[in-house]
């Protein structure tokens, strides 16, 4: 009887060594890696989110940029991490894009992450200079086939979202264009603005502020709806390329071997601070819409994005700078 009793104990004991740790997550603060340097957009938007986050899951959520290598540098530290709940990642469009870039990459972008949750999505805006003579997407095909190989668009650099959006805008189109790459998209901007480009699919975040100053007209978005900041702004899609859309996004992750347990429970944290009309508020004001999933559809999200882009990259015989 007594050995029958222990061995139920212990028993017990071990069932609960594989539930209880979930159950009391989260009891000591949370790290959010973000792969990008300070003040940037997914660093605006993991500032955002940290503190409501945290409320939610009753410990505080503290932001760690760990920037370099195009989020290399920052994921890979996750990837490495405890699966404990207690290293989170938000990461940006460079986690769908990096595979194809970057074949030797120190982990694998499907199989070391477990998706948490897509977190916001942001469309660019296709912008020329304000003087330019184009006032549509078509005026854009008709001048680069009209001319081929003149017509330049201006880019943050090889293989970043930006670029990317051109290239998929050009395969989609069959032209010929001239890209020209920056070092930053604030540089690239700046030539914009100055007419030495002809035009840039830039981040709505940074290029946003801009058009409002009248200082870029923009065309088109990307997105597969309207804008709500720019309403009367078509689509790419609506100007005459069905099926092009392209978002730069923000989602979280973490380490692979996270229980489900604490996968759901950040999961549900986070759509509800998704759902608070402050957050959103927050988000809109630079362009990024709110857009919470569940962890199986994020997944799905993330095969689409890698499948995407290795296409375009492929296709365009796109290097890294």
């Amino acid at each position: 009887m007594f050995k029958s009793i222990t061995r139920g104990l212990a028993g017990l004991a071990l069932l609960c060594g594989a539930t209880c740790a979930s159950a009391a997550y989260p009891d000591r603060p949370i790290r959010l890696v973000v792969p990008y340097p300070a003040g940037g957009a997914a660093d605006t938007v993991a500032r955002i989110i940290a503190a409501p986050l945290g409320i939610k899951l009753g410990q505080t959520i503290v932001v760690d940029n760990r920037p370099g290598a195009s989020g290399v540098i920052g994921a890979g530290a996750v990837a490495k991490a405890a699966p404990d709940g207690y290293t989170l990642l938000l990461d940006a469009t460079a986690h769908s894009v990096n595979p194809s870039l970057q074949p030797k990459l120190p982990y694998d972008t499907a199989k070391d992450f477990a998706p948490i949750s897509l977190v916001v999505l942001v469309p660019n805006l296709l912008v020329v200079p304000p003087n330019s003579p184009f006032n549509s997407p078509k005026d854009i095909v008709a001048h680069a086939k009209a001319t081929p190989g003149k017509l330049t668009y201006a880019s943050a650099g090889s293989g970043t979202a930006q670029h990317l959006a051109a290239e998929l805008f050009r395969q989609q189109s069959g032209l010929n264009m001239l890209h020209v790459p920056y070092k930053g998209g604030a540089p690239a901007l700046s030539d914009l603005m100055g007419g030495q480009v002809d035009m840039m699919f830039s981040n709505m975040a940074a290029s946003y502020p801009l058009v409002s100053g009248k200082k870029l007209k923009v065309l088109a978005t990307t997105g597969t709806k309207r804008s709500a900041a720019l309403p009367d702004i078509p689509t790419i899609a609506e100007s005459g390329l069905p099926g092009y859309q392209v978002y730069e996004w923000n989602g979280l992750f973490a380490p692979a071997g996270t229980s489900a347990e604490i996968i759901a429970a950040i999961n549900k944290a986070t759509i509800e601070v998704m759902s608070q009309p402050a957050v959103k508020e927050r988000l809109a004001a630079i362009g990024a819409e709110a857009s919470a999933n569940k962890p199986e559809e994020f997944r799905k999200f993330l095969d689409t994005e890698r499948a995407k882009w290795a296409t375009v990259i492929k296709q365009g015989n796109i290097r890294p700078e």
